[in-house]
């Protein structure tokens, strides 16, 4: 008890030296700690930053479905080619049909698509197909603006988070026939039209593919900001986004089959593993439609797994942007050797007055190694402060607000604490060896 007692009175005493000697020295302790800072602000923000890139990678990701499946065709042996070559990247869209001259055999179609969702019930909610259009110009009244317009199925709205205020979704009927009925953003009506209510059931003209056609809103959804995120994921920023039947849109660019579908995406319901199925669908339409096709495969891919990868790709790049960072550390520790040496020179009297009155070498190096270790988490805890402030207003631009994680900051505090005892150990032994008599006759 009364050992414990001696070492918790010990180790008060020396950081109240610590303390006083910052005190007596501020300027000086304040740019020793000058690189701790730089060097713990840096790391703090890189991983406040890394975080928030992740978060907003998955919520941009998650916007666009997080349940959602992609099936599409390409090229057999496609994938191996591109693992070969490492490229790491998925197939474009066209290539296949630019290659092989894609017969109406090798599309996916309703028929195929039917079968599926027959197949498993209890997994799939939707299917959703949704070709674009581009760019088009909107005129109401001499007044006219640009928006994207894209056709879609229904299953389009249960991938896609919209929230209707006027309206309704299309009906079968305007689905089935290919009208040409449109459905808009609240903010594009109130651009276009002036206001949600004259918006809603009001015609006007939309120019096409040269075609200038009638074009009737018969639904209004509540728009919602893209985060720069999703704009460099999405890459629609803040354009308008206009839907009209996947039929109609394919009647405007002369195909009016219907029934060919390079690419579809799959709902599944709640609960199910995207992933799992993702490839179990994949199988299934491979072993019933595919697997006497020469040139071409269907594939699959989630978005779950789409954003799980991404986050583990900037999660590995944080770290080794971090781990760079970290390099003003250890110059900052080097700053604080430095200074330790130049500190124990300056009081090696007192060093040799306090081993004349008793004390032990281990007393006196712990003495200057809790200076060290002072000076380095009075830094370290500055350092977090400035960079959560300097991590919090980047993510907060990138509209992805993120704070600094419980771990970096204790990671931090535990690095600072490390590079204390590191690089203030050679100059605490130092001062621990002096032999008090040459000591107390320093001048």
């Amino acid at each position: 008890m009364r050992g414990s007692q001696e070492v918790s009175h010990m180790f008060r005493e020396n950081i109240l030296l610590a303390l006083e000697s910052l005190r007596l020295n501020k300027m000086r302790a304040i740019l020793t700690m000058l690189g701790i800072i730089i060097g713990i602000a840096s790391v703090i923000t890189i991983m406040t930053v890394g975080n928030g890139l992740t978060k907003g990678v998955s919520d941009a990701m998650q916007s666009l479905g997080g349940n959602n499946i992609s099936v599409y065709i390409e090229e057999k042996g496609m994938e191996e080619e591109e693992a070969d070559e490492g490229t790491g990247e998925e197939p474009v869209f066209g290539t296949v049909e630019q290659t092989y001259g894609m017969t109406d055999e090798d599309y996916f179609t309703a028929e195929m698509i039917r079968d599926l969702c027959d197949h498993y019930p209890d997994e799939i909610q939707a299917i959703s197909v949704e070709e674009g259009l581009g760019s088009v110009e909107c005129v109401y009244n001499d007044k006219a603006e640009a928006a994207n317009l894209t056709g879609v199925t229904a299953g389009y709205f249960y991938a896609n988070n919209l929230t209707m205020v006027r309206g309704s979704y299309f009906t079968e009927q305007d689905l089935d026939r290919g009208a040409n009925v449109v459905m808009i953003s609240d903010k594009f009506a109130e651009s276009l039209f002036g206001d949600v209510d004259r918006a809603m059931g009001s015609t006007f003209e939309c120019m096409v593919y040269d075609q200038h056609l009638e074009m009737t809103v018969t639904g209004i959804y509540q728009y919602q900001k893209d985060t720069m995120m999703s704009s460099l994921i999405m890459g629609e920023g803040d354009t308008a986004q206009m839907y009209m039947p996947l039929k109609a849109a394919r009647l405007i660019y002369g195909e009016d089959s219907g029934n060919k579908y390079y690419w579809f995406d799959i709902v599944t319901k709640q609960g199910v593993d995207s992933e799992s199925f993702a490839q179990t669908a994949q199988q299934y339409l491979t072993d019933t439609y595919y697997r006497d096709n020469p040139y071409i495969q269907p594939s699959a891919f989630s978005m779950s797994s789409v954003v799980d990868e991404m986050s583990g790709v900037m999660g590995k790049v944080t770290l080794a942007i971090s781990a760079i960072a970290a390099i003003a550390l250890v110059v900052g520790g080097i700053g604080v050797m430095n200074i330790m040496l130049v500190s124990i020179t300056e009081r090696t009297r007192e060093i040799g007055t306090r081993k004349a009155l008793g004390a032990t070498n281990g007393s006196i190096r712990t003495q200057f190694i809790t200076e060290a270790i002072i000076i380095c988490l009075l830094g370290g805890v500055i350092g977090i402060v400035i960079g959560s402030a300097l991590g919090m207003i980047a993510t907060a631009v990138m509209g992805a607000l993120s704070g600094p994680t419980p771990f970096s900051i204790l990671l931090s505090l535990g690095v600072a604490m490390a590079v204390g005892i590191f690089f203030g150990y050679y100059p605490a032994n130092k001062a621990a060896k002096m032999n008090p008599i040459d000591a107390l006759r320093y001048e």
